[in-house]
Parts: C-alpha cells; sequence; structure tokens
C-alpha cells in the first residue's frame, strides 16, 4: 500500500537518525519523463550519498529506490519532490522498504 510522503514522516515513530539505514521507494507523478528527471535524480544521489535505482515506469511516472542514512534519504525525498527546473511534480508516494545495503545508484529504465 502506498502512502504520501506526508503519511510516512506523520508515522514514522522518530525521524531517521543521521546513521540510521533506511529505505524507500518512491513513485513521483507529473511531468516527469522526458524531461531529464532520471539524470537530476542520479546526480542529487551522488551529491547526498545515496545508493539505489531510478526508472520511468509505462504510466508515465518515475520510480526511485533510495537507500541511504536516514538524513541523507530525508534530503533527497526532498530533492524528489521538487525534480529538476524543468519538470513539473505533482506529487510523490512513498513507501518503506527493508534496508538491502545497496552501494551505487543507477539509471535502470
Amino acid at each position: 500500500m502506498s502512502a504520501s510522503s506526508d503519511d510516512v514522516a506523520r508515522s514514522d515513530e522518530h525521524t531517521p537518525a543521521d546513521g540510521d539505514l533506511v529505505r524507500r521507494i518512491v513513485r513521483v507523478r507529473g511531468r516527469v519523463q522526458g524531461v531529464g528527471y532520471r539524470m537530476d535524480a542520479a546526480a542529487a544521489a551522488s551529491r547526498l550519498g545515496i545508493a539505489g535505482t531510478v526508472r520511468n515506469l509505462l504510466d508515465g511516472t518515475v520510480e526511485a529506490d533510495v537507500e541511504g542514512a536516514g538524513q541523507a534519504v530525508e534530503a533527497m525525498l526532498a530533492h524528489l519532490r521538487e525534480g529538476p527546473p524543468w519538470a513539473a511534480v505533482d506529487g510523490i508516494d512513498v513507501r518503506r522498504a527493508e534496508p538491502r545495503g545497496t552501494t551505487g545508484f543507477r539509471i535502470t529504465g
């Protein structure tokens, strides 16, 4: 079940500490394909030390699977809500997932 990013923040028992490894799977809606959104997300992930993947989905959304230190993941979610200047993000859905110990960040589709 998907929850909005606001629901995830309210349902957390606490904000993840910087050292806590967390993973979030994010679905981004809006004008996010064909505007460099995935490249921008990969650049932000590199800058923030986030591991995972980003890909276009057939329904016109973008899915990002992000993993890292709690505060870095929160910063990545904030970045995904905005995207690059030429994108128009209508909203994101965020769900929690178990961290897998992923390394590196890739554009997969």
